[in-house]
């Protein structure tokens, strides 16, 4: 019986998470289930919060594209001309949304895309939280 503490996980920094090849991650995150999987709504979810809070995406428009995606699927999203604002997050976005339509297959594909959407805006929105209670307000 072993009874040492478990080991805690080494944590990652803002800049490591946003590094990550979030579009790799997507095409293997919705092809295989398992640790591809966890990998995509934990480490990836956590990167792409990171990078779009850094181009000053708001939550709702992620929640929004999330929505989209639902509706028309991972494919469509990935042709509007702006699926979020600002000019250097749509080719980031586009880049995952691009990755999404070639693995997603169905409704069901496109529905583990908004729901990774979902989740990147719910990170988001957190990010958003903690820097306002933060600053004191």
């Amino acid at each position: 019986m072993n009874t040492a503490p478990p080991t805690p996980p080494t944590g990652r920094t803002d800049d490591e998470l946003a590094r990550q090849d979030i579009p790799s991650m997507l095409r293997y995150g919705l092809s295989f289930a398992g640790p591809h999987r966890g990998a995509l709504f934990g480490d990836g979810a956590v990167g792409a919060a990171v990078l779009l809070d850094r181009l000053g995406v708001q939550p709702r428009a992620v929640a929004f594209l999330a929505e989209v995606v639902r509706s028309g699927g991972a494919r469509y999203a990935a042709d509007l001309p702006e699926p979020v604002p600002g000019a250097e997050a749509v080719t980031v976005v586009r880049s995952w949304l691009e990755a999404a339509a070639t693995t997603a297959r169905g409704i069901d594909g496109d529905e583990e895309t908004a729901r990774w959407l979902d989740a990147v805006a719910e990170l988001l929105g957190l990010r958003h939280v903690h820097r306002f209670r933060s600053a004191g307000k």
